[in-house]
């Protein structure tokens, strides 16, 4: 790869004898949405207090994304070929979840890939996926991804959980593509070197080490996957769809202002500006609009007991 050559995803060779089953786990990743029931509900969250359900529910949500998966078996094996394998999360090691089968002596074919699994609250403050990936290159497996699942609650500020269409990726072309920004395209002017670690493999103990280290991160940004514009496209697109029937991109415009309001009548100006766009000149595509205007009623109702 030349210096001014950007690494592309490589796919997996058809000739593997997985590769079926790699196209129809990625498949069902993005069809994950569809099956999605999630057995959390939320209420009684206070609107300046929204951005902070990621925190709180994100492994939860992960949790769920995985039971999901299991569940949906007959898409990524509707032949049962793999009935011996199930999709499970391991703790504080790459991959966060593994599509595996119990110890059979033979652990080259006991795990047939990862997936890097991370949750995205989308009203979350960053307003963009805030994860960290490190890893380098040579712990991931051609056939491990990573899959970030965008998720809301139902009614903005209560109900269960709803996710979007996630984001996949080859995790092998995420890491290259990390550091080629890193490197490349930030056209930093500290040190730009890289230490990768040694004898890193996939699906490494818990105690290996398999994180790249860069030789100058001040800020800690190293790995922020989200800056490195890979996804750009993606998150333009979910900021286009629709959380209870106005776009995404709204909703944070919204909670941003929301959450810098100080005083009770800022937030009530806040509210007032998305309520108009529900009854005015510019209505949100397909909005119901009672409902929106009892979530906004909500929203002012929190406001005011804030204000108190």
């Amino acid at each position: 790869m030349t210096p001014n050559e950007a690494p592309q995803p490589r796919g997996v060779d058809p000739s593997d004898p997985h590769y079926k089953l790699y196209q129809q786990v990625r498949d069902a990743i993005l069809a994950v949405p569809g099956y999605f029931r999630s057995q959390t509900a939320i209420a009684g969250v206070m609107a300046t207090d929204i951005h902070t359900l990621g925190a709180v529910l994100g492994a939860t949500i992960e949790q769920e994304v995985v039971r999901t998966l299991n569940e949906m078996r007959e898409v990524w094996d509707p032949h049962r070929k793999y009935s011996l394998f199930r999709f499970a999360r391991q703790a504080q090691v790459f991959p966060d979840v593994l599509l595996r089968r119990a110890p059979s002596g033979r652990p080259e074919e006991d795990i047939l890939l990862g997936i890097e699994l991370k949750g995205w609250y989308l009203l979350a403050k960053e307003g963009e996926p805030s994860f960290r990936y490190a890893v380098t290159e040579a712990v991931c497996a051609p056939r491990d991804l990573i899959a970030v699942v965008p998720w809301a609650l139902s009614q903005v500020i209560s109900g269960p959980p709803v996710i979007f269409t996630p984001y996949v990726v080859e995790a092998k072309y995420a890491a290259a593509y990390r550091n080629y920004y890193w490197q490349k395209l930030r056209q930093a002017k500290s040190n730009t070197a890289i230490a990768k670690p040694p004898k890193a493999a996939p699906y490494p103990a818990k105690a290996d080490e398999v994180a790249d280290r860069p030789a100058s991160d001040s800020g800690g940004n190293f790995g922020r996957l989200a800056r490195t514009g890979i996804m750009d496209e993606y998150m333009a697109q979910i900021r286009q769809e629709l959380l209870g029937g106005i776009e995404v991109q709204h909703w944070m415009a919204f909670f941003s202002s929301f959450r810098e309001a100080r005083q009770e009548d800022r937030v009530r100006d806040a509210i007032e500006a998305l309520s108009e766009r529900i009854r005015g000149g510019q209505p949100p595509r397909a909005a119901p609009q009672d409902s929106l205007l009892k979530i906004l009623e909500e929203l002012g109702r929190l406001a005011a007991g804030e204000g108190q």
